[in-house]
């Protein structure tokens, strides 16, 4: 796996159209480091595209050093959110957390990443269930409301979502 990734940045730094193939590999488990720490998805989904087109007009400066390409991405990120937390008024950023890359946490970000793409298989009201309930942070009571449902509607979507998530993550609980 490691040759292969890097036989990816050398094809993607030759021909930065093979890029399309890092990025693919590498959106979640990008995506899921910023949500965590921004708690907000839009703003997550923009730095996450900050952060793929900074990757990409630097990746002839890359050096492969044995250390996976998403190291590399990981910095990207912290710098980008650090970078909009500073720039921003009402910075809702915990600074606090760009410290997990000291830490190597790498196999807790990675099991967040796979987490997210199991989400991502979830029927669209689960889904959307799971995201406002756990990323968005929303009251089971917001998310009824929103949805035009009642609680007990929410919270068994909510249920059959979290029982879907525990039984393809082999039952570990987040």
């Amino acid at each position: 796996m490691v040759d292969q990734e890097r036989l990816l940045i050398e094809a993607a730094q030759r021909d930065p159209q093979r890029f399309a193939e890092l990025y693919e590999a590498n959106f979640e488990r990008v995506y899921v480091f910023i949500v965590r720490r921004v708690h907000d998805r839009t703003q997550a989904e923009d730095l996450t595209s900050e952060v793929f087109r900074h990757a990409l007009e630097n990746l002839s400066r890359f050096e492969w050093r044995g250390v996976p390409f998403a190291a590399w991405l990981y910095r990207i990120a912290a710098n980008t959110i650090a970078d909009s937390w500073r720039h921003s008024p009402n910075r809702n950023t915990d600074a606090s957390a760009l410290d997990d890359l000291d830490r190597s946490n790498w196999q807790e970000i990675e099991r967040r990443a796979s987490l997210y793409q199991l989400v991502g298989g979830l029927p669209e009201d689960q889904r959307k269930v799971v995201i406002q309930r756990f990323i968005e942070q929303k009251s089971i009571r917001d998310i009824a409301n929103e949805f035009g449902r009642s609680e007990g509607a929410i919270k068994q979507l909510q249920f059959r979502a979290l029982e879907y998530l525990r039984a393809r993550a082999g039952g570990s609980h987040e």
